[in-house]
């Protein structure tokens, strides 16, 4: 363990001040493993944010982008792309839905959900979300955020949204009138500290949906593309949404993002509805066919696997700083016992070689690439178990 004091949070000169950054810059990457720009080698539990779910140069991905950059790598929309055909076909076929609209980002996805499931709606606009939500930081999807920390200062926001409390199927129920449209959820939330709800959640507001004419809009955006030991984490609990988003993880590290919708609400999306200048880019939707591809069932076992391995060493070490670890798959928060800080200790982390992730003051999340190997979670524990001891 280090003595050095770990590394500061600082921001540069020239780039807004919107975000805190590590004083680390990243210049190589290589399977599990980040190097910084003196060489140094980092485990890269983080994956860039539930981002490069195979690691940083695999080959099948390098030798897709490379072809195809190589030969075009922007049109436009206006024309014909074999690309996206095969890729919106893999989407369809693996989630039971209809049709797919791409674009670059989750925050894009989810602004895209909310205008096609109010374009359905017909003059029903209200969208249930709920509290700890996070689905972007446009105004659309940052109304649909139930965060006020997020809605601070950019009022008024996107009206049309009603707030309950996550996990709970009453909330949800006394909150459907005569203008609500949808239901929009994660199956876990990931920026809130990886919070699972209880098993029959989604499975109840499929019902509730169905019961009442609302579409069931589901974020996958960081639950999404195998993170939690499926395809899709609302697979685990077998329904079928009417819109599905994602981001992320689905052209492991390239800008792209997908709505996948049933046809009675592709139907409503006709020619001018909505569009994109970049979305479903030629390079990035290379990679995300070798993505799709990638995902066998096998892999996906694994991701369980791999996940079920570290929260039960994580709990195995039984470690008084610990108070709770919970999530699926490879997407893993520890939350910390008061008055441990998270961000402290994933700053400590970073000194010693390891990359992870926060959310809020309590909670560290791991998501760990999919080709993370026994001996990288063990060289993991030992670290992240020692930084502990060392607090």
């Amino acid at each position: 363990m280090s003595n050095q004091k770990p590394l500061q949070l600082e921001t540069t000169t020239a780039l807004l001040s919107n975000y805190f950054r590590y004083k680390v810059e990243f210049v190589k990457g290589e399977g599990a493993y980040l190097f910084d720009s003196s060489d140094k080698e980092y485990l890269d539990f983080l994956s860039g944010i539930a981002v490069t779910g195979f690691g940083n140069r695999h080959p099948k991905v390098l030798k897709a982008v490379r072809e195809q950059i190589e030969n075009v790598w922007h049109t436009s929309n206006l024309f014909q792309s074999s690309g996206q055909e095969i890729l919106a076909g893999k989407l369809a076929e693996h989630s039971g839905l209809g049709s797919v609209f791409f674009c670059n980002s989750g925050t894009e996805a989810n602004e895209a959900a909310i205008k096609f499931t109010r374009k359905w709606g017909n003059g029903r606009s209200t969208i249930i979300t709920a509290l700890g939500g996070f689905h972007g930081r446009t105004l659309g999807s940052l109304s649909a955020s139930g965060q006020y920390k997020l809605w601070e200062g950019f009022f008024p926001l996107t009206p049309g949204f009603v707030y309950v409390p996550y996990d709970d199927i009453e909330a949800i129920e006394n909150s459907i009138n005569h203008d609500t449209v949808a239901i929009m959820i994660e199956p876990i939330q990931g920026e809130s500290g990886i919070i699972v709800p209880s098993e029959g959640y989604l499975r109840r507001l499929r019902e509730i949906c169905d019961n009442n004419n609302l579409l069931l809009v589901v974020d996958e955006v960081q639950t999404g593309m195998g993170r939690t030991g499926k395809l899709f984490a609302h697979q685990w609990e077998e329904i079928k949404p009417d819109i599905i988003t994602l981001a992320k993880g689905i052209a492991n590290g390239l800008p792209l993002g997908a709505i996948i919708c049933s046809n009675e609400v592709a139907e409503y999306i006709t020619p001018g509805s909505h569009g994109s200048t970049f979305g479903g880019n030629p390079v990035a939707v290379a990679a995300a066919n070798v993505v799709m591809d990638l995902l066998t069932e096998d892999v996906l076992f694994y991701n369980s696997l791999m996940g079920k391995k570290i929260k039960v060493e994580l709990k195995h070490i039984n470690h008084p700083l610990i108070k709770d670890v919970r999530g699926k798959g490879l997407m893993i928060g520890i939350e910390f016992c008061e008055p441990v800080n998270a961000k402290d200790v994933a700053l400590i982390l970073l000194e010693e070689g390891v990359v992870v992730g926060t959310s809020g003051d309590r909670v560290i999340r791991i998501l760990p690439p999919f080709i993370i190997t026994d001996e990288e979670i063990t060289k993991f524990m030992n670290i992240f178990t020692l930084t502990l001891n060392n607090l």
